[in-house]
């Protein structure tokens, strides 16, 4: 789905009070408190996160799940298995309603991107 919104705050106000809201914000919240510092924008009318230049992740409420791309998942070390709980694309991890998320492994993925981004690497597709 693509929400017509300016600002973070215009986007998250324009969820529907639902389950996808909720594991947006706790996606959100993981990034967030992983790297504060990370400037949080609107790009391609979803969420980003990165420098102010360059985004490392986009967060988007779908229809059926909340999609975290990170450009290409292989270039992160074991994030294919650090994902397992996922249904995942190339750079698209969809996170569907019956995921638990304080059961799986993203905040490990989520540090893990960060801490490559920050050193420079290039997790793009």
């Amino acid at each position: 789905m693509q929400y017509n919104a300016a600002t973070p705050q215009e986007y998250l106000n324009q969820l529907e009070n639902d389950w996808r809201k909720e594991k947006l914000e706790q996606v959100r919240a993981m990034i967030l408190n992983s790297a504060p510092e990370l400037v949080e924008d609107i790009e391609y009318k979803m969420l980003s996160f990165g420098n102010g230049q360059q985004s490392l992740f986009n967060l988007n409420a779908q229809r059926n799940y909340v999609s975290l791309y990170v450009g290409n998942i292989g270039k992160i070390d074991q994030g294919r298995e650090l994902l397992s709980d996922f249904d995942l694309g190339k750079g698209c991890i969809r996170i569907k309603k019956n995921v638990k998320l304080d059961e799986t492994q993203l905040d490990v993925f989520i540090r893990k991107a960060i801490a490559l981004w920050k050193k420079g690497k290039d997790l793009g597709c």
